[in-house]
């Protein structure tokens, strides 16, 4: 039988011990003192553990009108519900598997690894004999002398392998079905607007639509120089996909016409100078946005008089076309922004001189720019000119060169 006494007076003498410093301890006094702590950390843990089967076995939790054990466990210990369901859960496999139990109270396993093997027991197949999951338990154990909780669990996805083979093939087989139907049952995709100029994108692919993904984005995704991060270069790898295949105008019809981004703008603003559009869906855009969308997208202008009336709807074109298209391709070859290595395919066609002021859709006012530095373009820092031998050139802005030399892509000229 425990004895409160001892518990108290060991809660005592842990106390003197962490209100006395370390630094000036030797080495190997630090690092035992580590060693010890932990392992005090784990017994202690085990001791809780008994106590909340206790607790939970004596329905105490019921009697003090909580709704589950969980809930109880929560409130008394002021601990996250997340801690206190895995405290009950682990609590009831450890009274059921008196190895586990036996583990933990020798400080064999740390907790977390307890609950990586209690996890891994539950998801075994019924079918399996109390000497198999024995036997399960026993490998699992050997893995916590070398391995940390994450390595465990991922050892213990082929825990069937080991007790029982004859079993595990069928075991893969029926859970990987499984595994599938789920996944194909719950897929989703969401894309929510947070009201401040941002959309939320969420959902869920079974593994081979992520496969499919992942292989159309990668190519995307590479570091190329720039200060973007991995997270906003699969963002724009993910925009320049969909624009590639607005531009195969292959896909289907939506509500009679081709898929197509429609911008309205004021009718004095296109008279006088680009400013705020509005796509739509109803989202406002900002003029860098609107001239972006107009160097080599399918919009549909409508403009707009002073008191909203709808006075123009243009027809929906892209400027840059046919063999004014592939003279653009063959003469840039790819992206022509400076250490860029988008091929063709995945390029805008960019008005040197905007159209909105008059510029030309011509081959002597054009470049080829990829998704991510046609943005960059227009964000004004940089600047694009056509040089003398017909090729566009870019003029950094002065933090990165005083003198603001023209630069050009090698890497498609080599091309």
């Amino acid at each position: 039988m425990l004895d409160v006494d001892v518990l108290a007076q060991a809660r005592d003498l842990a106390a003197k011990c962490a209100d006395a410093g370390v630094w000036s301890l030797p080495d190997a006094d630090l690092l035992a003192v580590l060693d010890t702590a932990h392992a005090l950390e784990q017994l202690a843990a085990t001791v809780k553990l008994h106590a909340v089967r206790e607790v939970d076995a004596r329905g105490i939790p019921a009697s003090q009108h909580a709704t589950s054990a969980t809930v109880w466990l929560r409130h008394r210990l002021r601990v996250d519900v997340d801690v206190a369901r895995r405290s009950v859960e682990l609590a009831r496999e450890v009274e059921r598997r008196p190895g586990l139990d036996q583990a933990l109270a020798s400080g064999a396993v740390s907790v977390a690894q307890a609950q990586v093997v209690a996890t891994a027991i539950g998801k075994l197949p019924d079918r399996l004999t109390p000497d198999l999951v024995d036997a399960a338990e026993a490998v699992m154990l050997g893995w916590a002398q070398d391995f940390e909780p994450k390595a465990m669990r991922q050892l213990s996805t082929g825990l069937l392998a080991y007790v029982a083979p004859e079993l595990a093939d069928e075991t893969d087989r029926r859970a990987i079905e499984r595994d599938e139907k789920r996944a194909l049952q719950t897929r989703a995709f969401t894309l929510s607007n947070q009201g401040d100029g941002r959309y939320r994108v969420s959902g869920w692919l079974d593994a081979e639509a992520a496969a499919t993904v992942t292989a159309a984005l990668d190519p995307l995704c590479r570091p190329s120089g720039d200060e973007r991060t991995p997270t906003q270069r699969r963002a724009d790898a993910l925009v320049d996909v969909c624009e590639f295949a607005l531009g195969t105008e292959r896909l289907p019809d939506n509500g009679g016409d081709r898929p197509q981004v429609v911008v309205t703008v004021p009718f004095d603003v296109v008279r006088d100078e680009l400013g705020v559009g509005q796509l739509d869906s109803g989202d406002r855009l900002s003029p860098e946005q609107v001239r972006k969308l107009a160097c080599d997208a399918r919009i549909v202008p409508m403009v707009l008089g002073g008191d909203g009336q709808v006075l123009d709807v243009g027809q929906a074109r892209r400027l840059f076309t046919g063999p004014l298209r592939r003279a653009l391709v063959a003469r840039d070859g790819g992206c022509g922004f400076p250490g860029c290595d988008r091929p063709a395919r995945w390029c805008h066609g960019h008005h040197i001189k905007a159209w909105t002021a008059g510029g030309a859709t011509a081959l002597d006012n054009a470049a080829l720019l990829c998704g991510h530095h046609h943005r960059v373009i227009h964000q004004g820092e940089w600047e694009v000119r056509m040089a003398a031998d017909g090729r566009p050139e870019f003029i950094p802005p002065a933090y990165l060169d005083p003198e603001r030399r023209p630069r050009r892509n090698t890497f498609t000229l080599r091309r």
